[in-house]
């Protein structure tokens, strides 16, 4: 049992030891504090020209990084926060998303980017954004949203060896999670749902740190008698969602819990979808849960009401039926009275913050 941080520091170094081609490089990967704990020791065990600090120009070493993954190399390139790639996005959605296709398959670029998202200790509009639309967007680039430390590691390493590029969204809550993760070299698909709870009531779909939040509100609305399906999204793409469909098909009723903005976001592409191809299952309308259409605020006043929680996923099941209000309350009660006891920006005394 190891912690989401430990299984991707694991991760790197087998995948260092094991293909010469691997490197890393970015702000902050070979500082003590290892890019929340992500690569303690990485640089002194493989050496400055495997393990490297990079200069504060985004945009140009992503242009380093394409061009060496374009001569051979398996680059994996950190940003402590997804903020910072905004600088490097002409790289990434008109380079290396699209050297693959307009060479005929000639070219290929096996890069790994590692984003870290999330919130907390008032980073604010600049520092706590997630972004995955904007990635998910370009075709030609996958992206991941590991949430457990099995994904974490399993995925990381299928991503290094992919010979397309990955961005990968890591939500720094998620680090200080603890998990079963084996000790060799494994990987796990860069496509495809993990259902974390089954149920006929309603299907949840939730991504990255939500998966968190609605197990919780799951696991509450079982005791009430309230059973739901719910889904790890994993993967933003390769978006599969034939598991979901198959699961509104029983439960006619749908909620997204997303990480990201409500409009244009995530959900709004899964209620699509979903729509589209079972419209006829549905029996109440789907209900997509995300941030609000403003800037993430710094104020601990405000955060609490702007980012989905697991109460706020018990509340939407009780909107799609009515009748199971009364049934939900005892969840949301003692969902109110445990957060009560924590602090309003850090989701439990584990989580170990700022950096």
């Amino acid at each position: 049992m190891i912690s989401a941080a430990e299984a991707i520091r694991e991760a790197t170094e087998q995948c260092l030891s094991a293909d010469d081609r691997v490197y890393m490089m970015g702000q902050g990967v070979a500082d003590p504090k290892g890019v929340f704990g992500t690569t303690l020791g990485l640089a002194q065990r493989f050496g400055s020209e495997r393990v490297f600090e990079t200069p504060v120009a985004e945009n140009g070493m992503t242009g380093v990084a394409i061009g060496s993954a374009l001569m051979g190399r398996r680059p994996i390139m950190v940003h402590q926060r997804v903020d910072f790639a905004m600088l490097a996005l002409e790289q990434l959605l008109n380079n290396g998303a699209k050297m693959h296709f307009v060479t005929n398959g000639e070219h290929k670029v096996p890069l790994v980017v590692r984003l870290i998202i999330g919130r907390g200790w008032g980073q604010g509009p600049e520092h706590s954004q997630v972004l995955e639309t904007v990635f998910a967007s370009a075709p030609g680039l996958k992206v991941i949203m590991p949430s457990t430390p099995y994904d974490a590691k399993g995925m990381l390493i299928a991503a290094v060896e992919d010979d397309n590029p990955v961005i990968i969204l890591e939500h720094r809550w998620l680090h200080a999670v603890i998990g079963h993760v084996p000790q060799e070299m494994y990987r796990a698909p860069l496509s495809g749902q993990n259902r974390m709870r089954v149920g006929d009531d309603v299907t949840i779909v939730a991504s990255s740190f939500a998966v968190l939040e609605a197990m919780e509100a799951a696991d509450l609305m079982a005791e009430c008698g309230v059973q739901a399906d719910l889904f790890d999204l994993r993967a933003v793409r390769p978006l599969d969602l034939t598991a979901i469909f198959e699961s509104v098909r029983r439960t006619g009723r749908l909620i997204v819990v997303d990480t990201g903005w409500k409009m244009f976001g995530l959900g709004a592409e899964i209620v699509a979808q979903v729509t589209e191809q079972g419209f006829q299952h549905l029996r109440a309308p789907p209900i997509r849960l995300g941030l609000p259409d403003y800037p993430t605020p710094s104020s601990r006043g405000l955060v609490g009401a702007f980012y989905p929680s697991s109460q706020g996923v018990v509340e939407a099941v009780g909107r799609l039926s009515p009748e199971w209000i009364p049934r939900l309350r005892p969840a949301i009660d003692t969902i109110q009275t445990r957060r009560a006891k924590l602090p309003v920006d850090a989701p439990n005394p584990a989580f170990r913050g700022p950096f």
